[in-house]
């Protein structure tokens, strides 16, 4: 679905490669001056690049590190001064190099790097790197010590029950708070950098006795055969992990709670975590966990059922509710009441515009007003929603640009869509659409483009999971979750695994 369009489009488009700035792979000198040397030269005029020398035992030694990604209080007490007050030092520089990283310096986080690469990358990232003359070989520990956000509330997630640590932008403090809520040993954390230039680190986590090896390996493929030059946030790579072909709807879940991912992965998603962003990706992804929250598990089952109906509702205001109004005020008069379509034609007979060009407009206006509250300063943004729901929408009506119905219907849609915040851009994408079939071929367009949706949607299948599951394949079992919300009662004796659903390449016996 939708292919023919990506392939017009890339026709005639050639990528042009950016030269990688890539270092090219050194080893590591037995001279520690022409270790020096290369690093002066790959990092130039750089200013942050420290190099301190120092003697062992008449031999010489040097720590490199870049300033400001490294604490100096704990570099002193775990490396230089233990080095300096260390006694029984060998004469041979290997057995210097032993002595030292076995008896003298502390801390944990050690390995050893043969080649400037595999130090450069590590140094980058908050160790330090100490070379001994005559080795070939030099030891890297950790003693990060940059700046970083402290937790705090999840802000695009917001529950009333709940934790409230959300994700930040460093890498181990995010699988840190994972291990906290999953204490058990089938928890991995897988480690790939990407991005040519960046160098970012990226975290698969899963519970190895529920992942599906098929969809980890499709997961790990993806990513490795992701050319990318910089990878500086989660949505760089969340392309390479859905679906190929165009889609009004993404195979990826997005998530800043650690409870959420955690409650994800025990079903046997698997999440990637991207050092510098707070934003994981969940994958395989269903439609239906759109309207699900973590708040579902803490209200009573009645209350969460409840509330997913009227998510599922909400979304379909949101996407449909104006394509509709233009279709029954230009098409299809007779379906609406008499004092209802009486009101609705003097309101739009005051207004220079057709219904449809009205409803375009008003609702392109509308996305304006939203995303200049969204890019502006919080201070200011308060503003803009003011001046957009008083000056703009009552001035409108007064003047007779805007129909009042029109106004109500903008309003009913706008509030709507923040029901579904995972839902917004292909809803306001299709509210548009639906807009102009409902101007154009009244109810039937709305239905014929409602069922081609649908048809889109069911054919979304990155992992072998159906997008749509466990509506279609329909699945029973799964309903008690997914869709309903039974008691916990029930809910703990059921272990939901998503290779498990009707329509996967894959189906284990389930467990209750």
């Amino acid at each position: 679905m939708f292919q023919w369009l990506k392939d017009a489009v890339q026709k005639d488009f050639t990528p042009v490669n950016a030269k990688t700035t890539q270092v090219p792979p050194a080893e590591i000198s037995a001279s520690l001056q022409e270790n020096l040397i290369y690093l002066r030269g790959v990092f130039g005029p750089s200013f942050d690049l420290m190099v301190r020398e120092l003697p062992v035992n008449g031999n010489r030694a040097a720590f490199v590190l870049c300033e400001g990604m490294c604490n100096d209080l704990l570099l002193s007490q775990i490396a230089v001064t233990p080095i300096l007050h260390a006694t029984d030092i060998p004469k041979d520089p290997n057995e210097q190099f032993l002595y030292l990283r076995d008896h003298v310096l502390s801390g944990t986080d050690h390995k050893e790097a043969f080649d400037m690469t595999e130090m450069m990358n590590l140094m980058m990232s908050g160790f330090a790197a100490l070379f001994i003359d005559g080795v070939t070989r030099c030891e890297v520990f950790g003693v990060q010590g940059f700046e970083r956000r402290s937790i705090s509330d999840p802000e695009t997630e917001v529950q009333e029950r709940g934790s409230r640590d959300g994700f930040v932008e460093t890498l181990k403090v995010n699988t840190t708070l994972i291990r906290r809520r999953l204490k058990t040993p089938y928890a991995r954390f897988e480690m790939l950098n990407m991005g040519d230039t960046s160098q970012t680190m990226v975290c698969l986590c899963y519970l190895s006795d529920r992942v599906d090896p098929d969809i980890l390996d499709e997961v790990k493929t993806r990513l490795q055969n992701a050319k990318l030059d910089l990878v500086l946030e989660s949505g760089y790579i969340q392309p390479f992990l859905d679906q190929k072909g165009l889609s009004f709807f993404s195979g990826v879940g997005v998530t800043e709670r650690p409870d959420t991912l955690c409650a994800k992965i025990s079903e046997g998603r698997v999440g990637v975590l991207v050092d510098g962003t707070p934003f994981a990706l969940i994958v395989p992804h269903l439609f239906i966990e759109n309207f699900q929250s973590v708040d579902d598990y803490s209200n009573r089952p009645f209350y969460a059922l409840f509330l997913r109906a009227l998510k599922f509702i909400a979304f379909a205001i949101s996407m449909l509710l104006p394509g509709i109004y233009v279709a029954m005020a230009i098409f299809h008069q007779e379906l609406l009441p008499a004092s209802m379509l009486f009101d609705i034609a003097v309101s739009e007979g005051r207004t220079p515009f057709p219904v449809m060009l009205e409803a375009l407009v008003i609702h392109f206006i509308y996305e304006i007003m939203r995303e200049a509250g969204l890019r502006m300063p919080k201070t200011v943004g308060h503003a803009v929603s003011i001046v957009g729901a008083l000056v703009i929408g009552d001035a409108a009506v007064t003047a007779g640009l805007i129909a009042a119905p029109m106004l109500i219907v903008l309003a009913l849609t706008a509030i709507s869509s923040f029901v579904v915040p995972s839902l917004y851009e292909p809803a306001a994408v299709l509210r548009f659409l639906f807009i102009i079939v409902g101007g154009l071929a009244g109810l039937y367009g709305i239905m014929l483009i409602l069922g081609l949706l649908i048809l889109n949607a069911c054919s979304i299948n990155p992992y072998g999971v159906p997008y749509s599951s466990p509506i279609t394949p329909f699945e029973k079992g799964a309903m008690r979750d997914l869709v309903l919300r039974v008691g916990w009662k029930r809910l703990g004796r059921y272990k939901m695994k998503v290779q498990n659903l009707n329509g996967s390449n894959k189906r284990e016996p389930e467990d209750f």
